[in-house]
């Protein structure tokens, strides 16, 4: 996908149901950051620390900042640091895990996504797809702060349990120069799952690949697939103050510039309706963007109402008589409009 516009540029069973595992975690931190206050104090629970699988080694009662736990739940796969955050925002995982699905399903759009829990340990109800995540990382990379953890290389970690320097769980983002994040994640259910973003020559792609058998092969599926939009897509635009007509007289006009991307070498045309719904097409006729015009106003044409004008009366001495007649003439003025 493009991040920027949103366009799917390959899929291969995009809308089919697949558990996510720890990529899970997008939603966990993204909800996190956008609803909650980065720097309250979260008690651990006994709760937290008993959840198997990668940790941050909390300890119970221990005392964490929010902010801390996100970079732990991103950048090390803490499943303690998901449950930390889950119960501290809604009480219970069950809970949190309602907040996910009503966030992603009512901001996002998503469509064919169901979580159970925050961090993406097994359970048969807890399902996306590849598209779905796709939007959600794209979502979740406009935030200023998750696109900051996800692209973290590595991090001192000083915790009650554990003193240790953290590295990203992404091999790409220590390998790749082009890979700006995001997450990956494992159980033996889902098999390898992996959302990845790259940014080559001012073009974002986010890559979702689940279900690999191992990982290498999700990161060479992965790296093929930036590999395909980067060598043959390229972004176009249609510049602010491009005005278009109608065939039905009507014109419109573009307020600010509009990017899209298409295939290199690709013919593309622009198609405005009479709504003012401009269409790029490409060869084959198939639509890469929609954008709604702006209405350019016609120009009011004024007539003057034909008023029968006396001529100015000659000027007599004093000036009652002149007075006069400017009074009758407005008067003649208000009885033609009325």
């Amino acid at each position: 996908m493009d991040r920027e516009s949103g366009r799917t540029l390959y899929n291969k069973n995009m809308d089919q149901q697949m558990y996510p595992a720890s990529i899970t975690k997008i939603v966990t931190a993204i909800v996190a950051i956008e609803q909650a206050n980065l720097d309250d104090i979260v008690t651990v629970t006994k709760e937290a620390t008993e959840v198997i699988g990668t940790r941050v080694y909390l300890l119970e009662n221990e005392q964490v900042s929010l902010l801390k736990l996100i970079q732990g739940l991103l950048i090390n796969s803490g499943n303690d640091a998901g449950t930390a955050i889950a119960i501290h925002l809604a009480g219970s995982e069950e809970e949190f895990a309602k907040e996910m699905n009503r966030f992603v399903k009512d901001i996002i759009g998503t469509h064919e996504t169901n979580f159970t829990n925050p961090h993406g340990l097994f359970d048969e109800n807890h399902v996306t797809t590849a598209y779905d995540m796709a939007k959600i990382t794209r979502y979740a990379m406009e935030n200023p702060l998750f696109r900051e953890i996800v692209g973290t290389k590595e991090l001192e970690w000083i915790g009650e349990g554990w003193e240790t320097t953290l590295y990203n769980h992404h091999r790409l983002l220590l390998s790749n120069e082009y890979v700006t994040g995001v997450k990956n994640g494992y159980v033996d259910q889902s098999g390898h799952t992996l959302v990845t973003t790259a940014k080559r020559d001012g073009m974002e792609l986010i890559v979702v690949t689940l279900k690999a058998p191992s990982a290498s092969f999700a990161y060479h599926d992965t790296e093929a697939l930036m590999e395909l939009g980067f060598n043959d897509y390229e972004t176009g635009f249609v510049y602010e103050g491009e005005r278009f007509k109608t065939e039905g007289g009507q014109e419109f006009e573009l307020l600010e510039d509009i990017r899209f991307v298409k295939a290199k070498e690709e013919t593309i045309s622009l198609l405005v309706n009479n709504s003012g719904l401009l269409r790029i097409n490409n060869e084959r006729n198939e639509r890469i963007h929609t954008e709604i015009l702006d209405l350019v106003p016609k120009a009011i044409e004024t007539t003057a109402a034909s008023i029968e004008v006396p001529p100015l009366a000659e000027e007599v001495e004093g000036s009652n008589n002149q007075s006069f007649f400017l009074t009758d003439w407005f008067s003649q003025l208000f009885d033609h409009f009325k």
